[in-house]
């Protein structure tokens, strides 16, 4: 994809499960998507872009920071997103950023 391009999407990285919405995702490798984004968008706008349902989201993290799905994305950004299953990895480790 152009740096142009990118200039107007989020780069998500997908986790677990999470990584099957990439075609030919492996396990060795990264699983990202870049979706566009668009002015006033959260991160919930995006994960129902990709047919994310939340309940099914354990963790989230915007920029390498713990984050509620409520907050606000810019282009540029990146996000990483955990499958429920793997819920357990961060809770008690990072203060979330509403």
């Amino acid at each position: 994809m152009s740096s142009e391009k990118r200039a107007h999407t989020i780069e998500v990285h997908l986790f677990g499960r999470f990584r099957s919405l990439v075609q030919g995702a492996s396990a060795m490798e990264d699983s990202v998507l870049y979706v566009p984004c668009d002015e006033g968008d959260r991160i919930q706008d995006l994960l129902q872009r990709l047919g994310i349902p939340m309940e099914e989201v354990s963790h989230l993290f915007l920029n390498h920071q713990y984050s509620a799905a409520s907050r606000m994305v810019s282009p540029g950004d990146r996000l990483s997103v955990f499958p429920r299953e793997m819920g357990l990895l961060y809770r008690q480790y990072f203060p979330k950023v509403e």
